[in-house]
């Protein structure tokens, strides 16, 4: 059993207030027993525009942010996931970077955007560089694998399934999920497909308004949905089971029946 969180603000464009919200919000899950602690895209930081402050603001992942993430995770015996902007050696576009932080001070695993937000009258592969198309990262918290991916991944399925063939239980999901109309709709109604498809837990961690929709959640494998918040700065909690996964997948052995593979474009 491991006791997940969710934790929702809404990121600004100061880096130093953005990383005492995630010391406080880590610190409020640990205190009642989270164990990971998942934290939305761009926690580092956030403008209401996707434009070069994006590149201004990034840095490398032994610089001061990412430090600052294995501290809290250290300080608090958690293992905490968060969106920052990585800046890259080779481009001068910058990596929309997921960093997990383990409770020994040590980057657990890293995942790098695959699917860029160019759509809804966005274009965020104008500053961000999408991430290579590698085996999925996965890190391990008593018994259970965690997979990541990010935002706007969350519309292509085959994200999700080919972490879950990776051996992922839970798949933690920040994201920076737009409001605009029916945005809401597909945000809950796709995290919940995610979970029921794979059947996997989802710990999926939005900003909270303006710059998000909100509805933070985490989804049981049977796409029930265990705790939620609304607009709210704050944190939820659920337990995630390995004997819940093993439950739902004996009623729906929907993974062993299917009869396609993911294969690269």
């Amino acid at each position: 059993m491991v006791e997940i969180a969710v934790a929702q603000f809404s990121a600004g464009q100061d880096k130093r207030e953005n990383h005492l919200t995630l010391r406080n919000l880590a610190g409020e899950a640990a205190a009642r027993g989270a164990r990971v602690v998942v934290a939305p895209e761009y926690a580092m930081f956030a403008a209401p525009r996707i434009d070069e402050r994006l590149i201004e603001s990034a840095e490398p992942l032994d610089g001061p942010f990412v430090s600052g993430l294995l501290e809290i995770a250290a300080e608090f015996g958690v293992y905490l996931v968060a969106g920052v902007n990585e800046a890259l050696a080779d481009d001068e576009r910058v990596s929309n970077t997921l960093v997990a932080a383990s409770p020994h001070g040590a980057i657990a695993a890293t995942y790098r955007k695959l699917h860029l937000y160019d759509a809804f009258g966005y274009r965020e592969s104008d500053v961000i560089r999408a991430g290579a198309i590698e085996a999925p990262a996965t890190f391990g918290v008593d018994g259970l694998t965690f997979g990541m991916q990010t935002c706007y991944d969350l519309r292509f399925p085959e994200v999700t399934r080919r972490i879950v063939d990776a051996g992922a239980d839970v798949l933690a999901l920040p994201a920076q999920w737009v409001p605009g109309p029916l945005k809401e709709d597909h945000w809950t109604t796709l995290v919940r497909a995610r979970a029921i498809e794979n059947t996997v837990y989802v710990a999926a961690a939005d900003q909270s308004a303006r710059t998000g929709s909100g509805n933070s959640m985490i989804v049981d494998p049977m796409g029930v949905v265990l705790a939620s918040l609304g607009d709210q700065v704050g944190t939820a909690r659920a337990d995630a089971s390995a004997e819940r996964i093993a439950e739902v997948r004996e009623k729906n052995p929907a993974l062993a029946l299917r009869r396609f593979a993911i294969t690269e474009r």
